[in-house]
């Protein structure tokens, strides 16, 4: 996120699909209701299809709410699969992601017992 969009304090993944035909308060509903966090205080919340392939963006700055969207023309993002209903990123992890580059391995730890 560059530009106009400052980098939010923190980065939630929205882990269960959404209706891309969502918006502003749509979006904001399920920040609310469903992942239990303030839509407004200033952190970012990602949302993705059920096909994987395209995300929106919903970050309240202070004077207003953007909503970004972007769509991958071949494969899917990688998602986690945790069972918790909101998944807190890094900024590194953040870049990786919407790059389209699997993040989750980037950061995982080789196993102690592991060997050449």
């Amino acid at each position: 996120m560059s530009g106009l969009i400052d980098y939010p304090a923190q980065i939630w993944l929205a882990v269960a699909p959404v209706d891309m035909r969502r918006g502003l308060d749509g979006l904001s509903a399920i920040v609310q209701q469903s992942l239990g966090h303030a839509p407004c205080a200033g952190s970012a919340f990602i949302f993705r299809n059920r096909a994987g392939n395209r995300l929106r963006l919903l970050v309240w700055d202070g004077n207003g709410v953007w909503l970004c969207q972007r769509r991958l023309h071949q494969g899917s993002f990688v998602w986690p699969k945790v069972g918790d209903a909101v998944f807190a990123l890094t900024q590194a992890q953040w870049h990786w992601l919407i790059a389209g580059v699997d993040w989750q391995r980037l950061s995982a730890q080789p196993q102690a017992d592991w060997q050449v």
